[in-house]
């Protein structure tokens, strides 16, 4: 079935020199596609090429079934809006006015503004909750300002596709969710399609419906996120040599202290969270246990400790898994107690506990 957008064995680059070749992907109209990867990998390429800032190299770009190189300048811009990180500078220009440049496909030789373009104007600045900068000059604003005006503009462009580099650069965690929201909601209620790139990985997870790994001369990957995490590791995208990442959290977990275990942590149910990211930091080993395979405190500490006692979810603790937990424990100078609720499956940890102080073993509940 042909889809909106259709990447045939496009190749990129700069000055005739191709970087990456034979991308190939297809894409429904109203997905967020996202592209990943580390600096320099060429993601800004590609999205230059798909805008045509770039000669293609080879291959072809197709949307709604016809191929972009043939689009007049005037068809390109009602089709396509682009947003790319380069700081734009204007001076003496209000937000309404730079707004209002997304008109520009639209109007005559004299670029009067009509009615319908007025109103095409004060929508966007609604939709990217901006009405409040319209008369304020854009060389005044802050970053996550500017960024959600330069978005109001290619908004007001109406087109079918928007591509951005980078939209999130600059912006604090607010202003990185709104941007994100404000895409994700004109993708669903507009059904237009975004192609992008982000640097944060766990937002490019929640917000797109595909991910483009981009890595070496060819594309790495191409799916959803879920297949992507199933099919391809983050470490390996990012040539990750300490840490990695949580895909459960959807974030990354800095590097686990090295060493023979110094504390025994008695955890569950996320109590433990904050005592394990806490001895990380202060890079001490640990162990910790018994914990369900479900919980949250096993997802964080497999990834900072060699040491981690477990037990499939739903099912009571054995005395096997007590007996590794004990010999783990009793070769540690002190045990921590983040204070987990102990019910009828986790009983083990009592007697945890109870073996700590019968061989007078210190039991902390914080770390100083």
């Amino acid at each position: 079935m042909e889809r909106y957008v259709n990447i045939d064995n496009l190749s990129v680059g700069y000055d005739g020199k191709v970087l990456i070749h034979d991308i190939n992907l297809q894409l429904d109209k109203g997905l967020i596609l996202t592209l990943i990867g580390p600096n320099g990998a060429g993601k800004s390429t590609i999205l230059k090429t798909l805008a045509r800032h770039l000669q293609a190299l080879g291959g072809a770009v197709y949307i709604g079934g016809q191929k972009i190189s043939a689009w007049s300048a005037k068809e390109m811009a009602r089709q396509m809006a682009v947003v790319l990180t380069e700081r734009v500078r204007l001076e003496l220009t209000t937000c309404a006015e730079v707004v209002a440049m997304g008109r520009h496909p639209y109007t005559n030789l004299l670029g009067k503004l009509t009615p319908e373009d007025i109103t095409a104007v004060a929508e966007a600045l609604e939709r990217v909750h901006a009405m409040d900068l319209a008369n304020r000059d854009f060389a005044t604003l802050s970053d996550g300002q500017r960024q959600r005006v330069m978005l109001a503009r290619a908004i007001c462009q109406q087109p079918d596709i928007i591509v951005l580099d980078e939209p999130t650069a600059y912006l604090d965690i607010r202003h990185k969710i709104e941007i994100l929201d404000i895409l994700r909601n004109m993708a669903q209620e507009k059904q237009i399609t975004v192609v992008m790139s982000l640097h944060e990985i766990d937002l490019a997870m929640k917000v797109s419906d595909y991910l483009l790994c981009v890595k070496g001369e060819t594309i790495t990957a191409f799916g959803t996120p879920e297949q992507i995490l199933q099919q391809y590791s983050i470490e390996k995208l990012f040539d990750l040599q300490t840490g990695c990442y949580n895909p459960f959290f959807g974030s990354v977990e800095l590097s686990k202290p090295c060493g023979k275990p110094q504390l025994f942590v008695i955890a569950g149910g996320g109590y433990g969270v904050s005592f394990y990211r806490g001895l990380q930091k202060r890079r001490i080993p640990f162990a910790t246990g018994v914990l369900f395979e479900n919980d949250i405190d096993y997802q964080v500490a497999k990834t900072l400790s060699d040491c981690v006692v477990s037990t499939p979810a739903f099912t009571p603790m054995k005395e096997e898994q007590y007996n590794y937990a004990a010999q783990l424990l009793l070769d540690c100078p002190a045990v921590v107690d983040a204070g987990a609720p102990i019910g009828a499956l986790n009983q083990i940890n009592t007697r945890l506990l109870s073996l700590a102080r019968e061989k007078q073993i210190p039991i902390l509940t914080q770390l100083s």
